[in-house]
């Protein structure tokens, strides 16, 4: 969900409950359903002006044009302009600071186990 706080916009982070109550699969499954919810049929992936036609589904009506591109820009990791299924839940995860704090966990504890074996 988001809320405005000043020209902010600000995320309730609902995401590890959302993985606690859904279950790992569960929780990409939702993620992959919400890219399909925001999604250009035509082009497969999600423009600016899908973002902008179908934001009111995630409760983001009332951000700015600006807002809305800018949201594009930080997900499109290959420059296209547009953000595929995986740079869509790429962006998903980075937006949400306590996944990012887990998967930090997890790629930690899989060097250390690396590098002790």
């Amino acid at each position: 969900m988001a809320s405005r706080s000043g020209p902010q916009v600000v995320f309730e982070d609902s995401f590890p409950t959302m993985l606690e109550r859904l279950g790992e699969e569960g929780f990409i499954r939702e993620l992959c359903n919400g890219f399909r919810l925001l999604k250009d049929e035509k082009r497969e992936v999600i423009t600016f002006e899908s973002l902008k036609r179908n934001s009111a589904m995630l409760g983001l009506q009332g951000m700015s044009d600006e807002e809305l591109r800018c949201m594009v820009r930080e997900g499109d990791l290959d420059g296209d302009g547009c953000l595929s299924e995986m740079e869509f839940c790429t962006l998903m995860f980075r937006l949400s600071p306590a996944l990012m704090q887990v998967s930090k966990e997890l790629l930690q504890e899989a060097i250390v186990k690396q590098l002790a074996s």
